[in-house]
């Protein structure tokens, strides 16, 4: 993880909006993601790692913009019909290309993301090529979709987009609905990975279970991350009844790794397993994290797999959380391979150890600049809050913490803000470019119910926001450790992360 030089007094981020506000005519998501991209450029230099920019060849961004354009004509990933008859009918037209290759499908409240860069560092480490579809993303649309632990290039988002067009408008001709946003990414993903060819495909569910357009998969290994109040609207009020849609991803004599659930969860996908002959390893029994210590960068870990102790793992990612996420990442991979069942021995510990030592996760507590420390966080809801909190105090030594928070109006806003109350010196709200975000004087009247009047500042500009949260925590002297947290949104923290771009 790089230090990133001090902010400059005389930054500014003009010309970011002036780009939103330009693009009338897009999706204002897809929007922001291409005026970011461009800022960047003059700011900070492209994003590192596993984020990609833009196309730096002029004719493959104006073509993946025209992508981008149609794909944003489509239901957006909020509106949905709850079946998989329009994707299932894409995929028999297909070819069923998802039939072509093994799969490890995830399911969860939260956690779902980074266990599934875990899984795929791990099975990348053992000589496997793999295919991992996740959502949503953080910076560009051609994350969600990985070959061999690296992003698609927009060359090959493209083609893969322009091979099954016809066959889209052809399903789209015949349903009632036309496939949305979701589902033709699902699809795009599925005929890269058949493509490819992958060894695996690592694929998160994008909502529920049952009737989420990843399901036509039939996963060898199903794992569970733990579930949460979430999408009730959609998913249902308690854990057992969002828990009996996530079930739908078990299937017939699969692998179910099941992370740590509240009771009645567990009751419910454990039924589920039985149901279907599927056999059953459980966090805290089968499998789970033996020690852990926080060390530089992240946390060294003794973990408990089905096949025996790993001992000695570095992960470089923050939080309790992180670590129960790699011992479900580990016991999945080992259940893929057959440890436990055919096989008595456990993975090769030193390929164990690389893999994890390798693992990245942007947008899960990210640090993206000292003098201050920037920590950008993608939680959304407030199980996913509570985590941070206790992750923040872990791993950081702040005398003063600013809290960012931008968050879609759909959550559950107070429960986020009462999650984060104990660690936020003061709160800076805000809103993203989204459709979805929430108002922020609305955000502020909530924010005033739960740390008081004298707490809380309202800067509805996201740039405005980040100006004033550093500035709040500079206040305690170049030395006093002061930080700032951004977090309430996937797409606020892509936001952010765009703003403050990393060298």
């Amino acid at each position: 993880m790089s230090d990133l030089p001090p902010r400059d007094p005389n930054e500014s981020f003009d010309d970011f909006d002036e780009i939103i506000e330009a693009e009338t005519d897009r999706d204002p998501d897809l929007a922001l993601i291409e005026a970011g991209s461009r800022t960047l450029r003059t700011q900070g230099g492209p994003p590192q790692g596993d984020v990609p920019a833009r196309p730096e060849d002029p004719e493959v961004d104006k073509t993946l913009r025209e992508v981008e354009a149609e794909l944003a004509t489509r239901w957006g990933e909020t509106k949905l019909e709850p079946s998989v008859t329009r994707i299932a009918a894409l995929m028999d037209v297909l070819g069923e290309p998802q039939r072509s290759y093994p799969s490890i499908h995830i399911t969860g409240t939260n956690g779902k993301t980074s266990t599934a860069r875990m899984i795929e560092s791990l099975l990348g480490a053992f000589d496997l090529r793999t295919g991992r579809y996740t959502s949503p993303h953080v910076q560009s649309v051609t994350e969600r979709i990985s070959l061999d632990g690296a992003p698609v290039s927009a060359e090959r988002f493209i083609e893969t987009y322009q091979d099954i067009k016809p066959y889209v408008a052809m399903i789209d001709s015949q349903q009632e609905y036309r496939l949305s946003f979701f589902e033709v990414l699902t699809a795009m993903a599925y005929a890269a990975f058949a493509d490819a060819p992958v060894d695996v495909a690592v694929v998160e569910v994008g909502m529920g279970g049952s009737w989420d357009a990843t399901n036509v998969i039939d996963g060898d290994v199903a794992v569970v991350t733990p579930i949460d109040l979430d999408h009730t609207d959609r998913l249902g009020e308690t854990t057992a009844a969002i828990a009996a849609e996530k079930a739908g991803i078990i299937k017939q004599d699969a692998t179910v790794i099941l992370a740590q659930q509240p009771v009645d969860a567990a009751q419910v996908l454990l039924k589920k397993a039985v149901e279907v002959d599927a056999t059953v390893a459980r966090e805290g029994l089968e499998f789970g994290v033996v020690a852990r210590q926080v060390a530089v960068g992240g946390q060294l870990l003794t973990l408990r797999g089905l096949g025996g102790e790993y001992e000695q793992v570095y992960l470089p990612l923050h939080g309790p959380y992180q670590a129960h996420n790699a011992a479900v990442a580990l016991a999945a991979v080992e259940a893929f391979f057959g440890v436990g069942s055919q096989r008595p021995e456990p993975l090769d510990i030193d390929t164990v150890r690389k893999a994890f030592a390798a693992v990245s996760s942007p947008g899960r507590l990210e640090v993206v600049r000292r003098s201050p420390t920037v920590v950008l966080d993608a939680a959304h809801n407030p199980a996913g809050a509570r985590a941070t909190a206790e992750a923040v105090g872990e791993a950081f030594d702040f005398s003063r913490l600013i809290g960012v928070v931008g968050a879609s109006a759909d959550k559950n806003v107070r429960g986020l803000l009462e999650a984060f109350e104990p660690i936020f010196a003061e709160v800076v709200v805000t809103q993203n470019s989204s459709h979805r975000a929430m108002d922020a004087d609305e955000l502020a009247a909530i924010a005033v119910q739960v740390f008081g009047d004298d707490r809380v500042q309202v800067e509805p500009r996201l740039p405005d926001a980040l100006e004033a949260a550093i500035t709040l925590a500079e206040e305690e002297g170049e030395f006093a450790g002061g930080g700032v947290l951004v977090t309430g949104s996937v797409i606020t923290v892509g936001e952010a992360r765009l703003l403050l771009g990393r060298r």
